[in-house]
């Protein structure tokens, strides 16, 4: 039985998962927090064409860059995978 078939044929590759994509972390102090307001801008540790990283739980799974979605779906971000993580052997 080919792989496909496999995946197929199991029931739980029906079953959805969240997925969690990481754009940034920022580390302000709490003065900062508490004198935010709407329209307040707080920046991040990484620049707008860096990558991003998709998680499962707190395993990270893939990297990629985010993009604009297109036809049916224009508006709406997207995430291009660049690099998918082998989850057998790690990174």
């Amino acid at each position: 039985m080919t792989e496909a078939a496999t995946h197929s044929s199991n029931p739980f590759t029906q079953v959805p998962i969240e997925i969690t994509i990481s754009v940034g972390k920022a580390r302000p102090m709490v003065r900062d927090l508490l004198r935010m307001k709407r329209d307040s801008v707080m920046p991040l540790d990484s620049r707008v064409d860096d990558p991003v990283e998709l998680y499962v739980g707190d395993k990270l799974i893939a990297r990629g860059e985010l993009t604009e979605m297109q036809g049916e779906h224009a508006g709406q971000l997207g995430v291009r995978l660049t690099e998918v993580i082998d989850l057998q052997n790690g990174l």
